[in-house]
């Protein structure tokens, strides 16, 4: 069986390190797919665990130059893997703040030394090697020791850039320390500078995994949702579990102030709950007899009882953070330009460092020394051309955009749908569920249908799969289920069953006339209300009952419908209900595209049509009679109250099922969308910009020279200013 899991992967420093893990693990026996994310430093791998363990895959990572993480779940918990991430990287931030700590002690000495000292007395700079020796082999050594590892794999990254220029600098001070007499005047000590550039990138990186940190609070809330114990009720004693141990069917307590541990069903006791943080509303609902609970949200003043139904990774707090998980992992399109980019990057910019140097060298003229000016423009070439900011540019945009969606109970599949929303101009919006509530009732009582009738209608309903079944079960109540044979579903139209010998149908004017086409004008005669839903009750040779159905539009569906037309987006109605009934719902809530009668084969082709007259189309359903449409769309949208074949297949689904979350998610999309290019924009700019001035251009201009420490500076600075400029979503 095929699974999906996250782990962490350390050593990741840039998009090429992303790029060299992700195809260490593509290339492996039994791995079906892997995205390796910059961002959240984490590995999405699908495998087949009959052909490759995780341990193997760890191995194939090690030899690429990183560390693949595998961490065990202990006790059957499921949220502990997660907790050992977060112990492992709070960890791993305490070491590189002691290690930055230091450089920057040091480092401050060192450049004092430099600057005041050491050309008065010369002798000062063995105490200044010593210093710079414990920053740059200490502080330093990782950027070393992964600079190696990737050369043992002939490739490179970023660590490979600062590892050279830090090395060249280092090295040649301590060849003029004890050789001054070979270059004379040249031989200066650049100590200050290789100790400054690892400084400034420690530095650069302590901030980048603060603010890189903050991309996934949306995520860690919903984790922080999950209790770790419950009661139990077990033969009338109370008694407190683990999460963990708790099955489908037991029996758990919630008292006030407590967080519901699992989904159910309330058996006795009522109460509000607060679902704010898997719905995004802030009002309390109310729990009682019957009521689903779910998972993580909190129960306020009452106490209740209720049976545990799901549990584990089937819940629905669960699947939501798997699904954001997975979301903020996945790579959007633009990623994979940015990719071929930065497999091309260090290479490049090693051969225009070691360019620069040599015309600086062969052609320069500079008063302190050719050689002296080449090694300082190969140096900050190295040092300033970071592709960080490139790699980091659209992985945090989206983490942070997919995280606030989920907080506002838009859930999110994958990166490529965020970005298929941004040119969503036209919107096909299913009726029963989406427009209205979904709760449908009888508008009249079914009291011209005798016993038998009326038993035979609630076993025919009972096995429909249609929303509108549940308004008539719920009439017929009091009667009692009788033996139905050859029931058939027949899809968009109704059913139909046999009971002694007799053939009864249960549906829609269209299958009226399919069947008993005789019986129409008579039925016309008992259709007085075009608003209200119309089905049928009949066998081949009589109408038995007229059953008008009335189903409410939700109090925030013509907001939203007018807050899609403002935004650009034509917004077209399709129901399987008459034509009669859909025309008069369009009219009242201002709907001038809409088609009745349809079946799912219908609704896919109306979806298809628009398509190909240029529209880019969103649909929007909850039933499984919209499973084809949602599948044709250029972005599929469930309500979350529907079925799971829905919500299997959407791209997006909005938990509360309102629709206002649809013109939220069109418009996260598209503002995330744009902190993308913003981003994208900024990393190029910053590379195109400085690269030339690392190298030296303005000096015969106006003798301009970037020092080296002044380039590692912008270069942390570019990475830190693309995670925080992602962080502005946090507040869309």
């Amino acid at each position: 069986m095929i699974k999906t899991e996250t782990f962490p992967v350390e050593g990741l420093m840039c998009a090429n390190c992303a790029m060299h893990t992700e195809r260490a693990l593509k290339n492996m026996e039994g791995v079906e797919n892997a995205v390796c994310n910059f961002a959240s430093l984490e590995a999405q791998v699908t495998y087949d665990p009959a052909r490759v363990t995780p341990n193997e895959m760890a191995e194939a990572v090690e030899k690429a130059g990183y560390k693949l993480v595998v961490l065990q779940q202990q006790g059957g918990a499921e949220n502990n893997v997660t907790e050992n991430i977060e112990e492992m990287r709070a960890q791993n931030f305490l070491q590189a703040k002691r290690r930055t700590i230091m450089a920057v002690l040091l480092t401050t000495v060192v450049m004092i030394i430099n600057m005041f000292f050491v050309e008065s007395d010369p002798r000062l700079g063995y105490p200044l090697w010593l210093l710079a020796t414990v920053v740059v082999f200490f502080a330093g050594r990782q950027f070393y020791i992964n600079a190696w590892k990737q050369l043992q794999q002939r490739t490179s990254n970023m660590d490979t850039l600062v590892a050279l220029s830090t090395g060249i600098a280092y090295l040649f001070s301590v060849f003029n320390l004890f050789f001054p007499q070979v270059l004379g005047k040249d031989a200066h000590l650049y100590f200050d500078s290789s100790c400054g550039i690892i400084t400034f990138i420690l530095i650069g990186r302590l901030l980048e995994a603060r603010a890189k940190a903050n991309t996934a609070t949306s995520l860690k809330k919903l984790m922080g949702l999950r209790p770790k114990t419950t009661t139990i009720l077990r033969e009338g004693r109370q008694e407190e579990i683990e999460i963990s141990k708790v099955v489908c069917g037991d029996l758990l307590l919630v008292r006030p102030g407590e967080k519901i541990p699992v989904d159910g069903t309330v058996v006795e006791g009522s109460s509000y709950v607060d679902e704010s943080l898997l719905n995004g509303e802030p009002v309390p609902v109310l729990k009682e007899q019957g009521s689903k609970v779910f998972e993580g949200t909190l129960n306020q003043k009452g106490s209740f009882s209720f049976r545990a139904e799901k549990v584990g990774a089937q819940t629905m707090l669960a699947r939501i953070i798997e699904m954001v998980r997975e979301a903020q992992n996945s790579k959007a399109p633009i990623q994979n330009i940015v990719d071929k980019v930065a497999a091309i990057f260090v290479p490049t910019i090693i051969a225009l460092a070691l360019l620069s140097g040599l015309l600086w060298f062969l052609f320069g003229n500079e008063p302190g020394g050719n050689l002296t000016r080449a090694l300082l423009s190969t140096v900050t070439v190295l040092v300033i051309a970071c592709p960080c900011a490139l790699g980091l540019a659209t992985p945090t945009a989206l983490m942070v955009g997919i995280g606030r969606a989920a907080e506002k109970g838009i859930l999110i599949k994958d990166a490529e749908s965020l970005e298929t929303a941004k040119h969503i101009d036209t919107i096909v919006l299913d009726k029963t569920g989406t427009i209205t509530e979904g709760r449908p009732t009888l508008s009249e009582p079914l009291t011209a249908l005798t016993p038998e009738q009326r038993s035979i209608l609630l076993s025919l309903e009972n096995r429909s799969e249609h929303p509108l079944a549940q308004a008539l079960t719920t009439s017929l109540a009091d009667a009692e289920a009788v033996e139905i044979t050859n029931f058939q579903s027949l899809t968009g139209r109704g059913v139909s069953g046999e009971h002694n010998g007799t053939t009864y149908f249960v549906g829609s004017e269209r299958l009226l006339k399919e069947q008993a086409p005789q019986l129409v004008a008579q039925s016309e005669e008992k259709t007085e209300n075009e608003a209200l839903t119309t089905i049928y009750f009949f066998t081949p040779n009589a109408l038995l009952a007229t059953l008008h159905i009335a189903d409410r539009v939700k109090p925030t569906s013509r907001a939203a419908l007018k807050e899609l037309e403002q935004m650009g987006i034509e917004v077209h109605l399709l129901s399987g209900d008459s034509e009669k009934a859909t025309a008069a719902m369009a009219q009242t809530l201002g709907i001038t595209h809409f088609r009745g009668g349809v079946l799912p084969k219908d609704k896919a082709d109306y979806v298809k049509q628009l398509q190909n007259s240029g529209h880019h189309t969103a649909m929007a359903g909850d039933g499984i009679n919209d499973s084809a449409a949602l599948a044709q769309a250029d972005l599929s949208i469930a309500m979350g109250k529907g079925a799971d074949v829905a919500m299997d297949i959407a791209q997006m689904t909005i938990i509360q099922s309102d629709l206002t979350r649809i013109a939220e998610a069109i418009r996260l999309s598209r503002k995330t969308t744009r902190i993308i290019r913003e981003n994208l924009f900024w990393a190029f700019c910053y590379n195109v910009t400085l690269i030339p001035i690392a190298a030296g251009v303005l000096i015969p201009i106006c003798g301009f020279a970037l020092p080296p420490m002044f380039a590692a500076a912008a270069m942390a600075l570019s990475s830190v200013s693309v995670v925080s400029n992602s962080l502005r979503l946090k507040w869309a």
